[in-house]
């Protein structure tokens, strides 16, 4: 029998722990150890690369498609799950670009994450029942949105909440500097001029988000 040994990463603790309980109970997950934030992540698989990470997409601070990206860049083999409860189109379409082997939805039961993530580590894709549909489905209709990182549809929600730089500084713990630079980019990316234009297409691509 095949055994791996898995990291978790995850802001939440209450959440970490019961995932760790969880896999504990299954034979094949050997070791299971646990980061509360992507550098941590990014410094753990550094000292010794784990079989399977499964890796949250919110989180405070350096997010999960950012920590993701990193991995790659540095060359991590790791099978990389993302466990969100995200279904938006753009944040799976920019997971599945940036080398992810697979997308779970946190509202999964128990033993659908644990069958799932076992398939992973056996080569296939792993991916809730709504992902999967997309991806079948959707994933020819790209959204004008999907060329925006997570931090810039982050700004973006932000913004058609009606929320200002600063506020979006302080919901996001990232200075107002950094809210300015991310919305001028996101405002060249999707060829508008204006935060109003930006709201828009927002609202027509991602109308239930909000």
């Amino acid at each position: 029998m095949d055994q791996w040994n898995v990291l978790l990463v995850d802001d939440h603790p209450l959440m970490r722990k019961g995932l760790s309980q969880l896999l504990r109970f299954e034979p094949e997950f050997e070791t299971v150890n646990e980061a509360s934030n992507g550098t941590d992540a990014i410094a753990a698989v550094a000292r010794q690369e784990p079989d399977l990470i499964v890796l949250d997409l919110n989180m405070k601070g350096m997010s999960g498609l950012d920590t993701l990206r990193a991995l790659r860049n540095d060359g991590c083999t790791s099978t990389i799950v993302i466990l969100t409860v995200s279904d938006s189109p753009s944040d799976i379409s920019a997971i599945v670009r940036s080398g992810a082997d697979g997308y779970l939805l946190k509202d999964s039961e128990p033993e659908e994450l644990i069958e799932k993530l076992k398939s992973a580590m056996t080569g296939e894709k792993a991916y809730s029942d709504e992902v999967k549909e997309y991806i079948n489905q959707g994933a020819n209709q790209t959204s004008p949105l999907s060329v925006l990182t997570e931090r810039e549809m982050q700004i973006l929600q932000q913004v058609a909440k009606g929320f200002r730089n600063k506020q979006i500084a302080e919901n996001l713990y990232i200075s107002e500097a950094t809210v300015k630079v991310h919305l001028k980019n996101l405002l060249k990316k999707l060829g508008v001029d204006s935060r109003v234009a930006a709201t828009v297409l927002y609202l027509e691509n991602e109308p239930t988000s909000l």
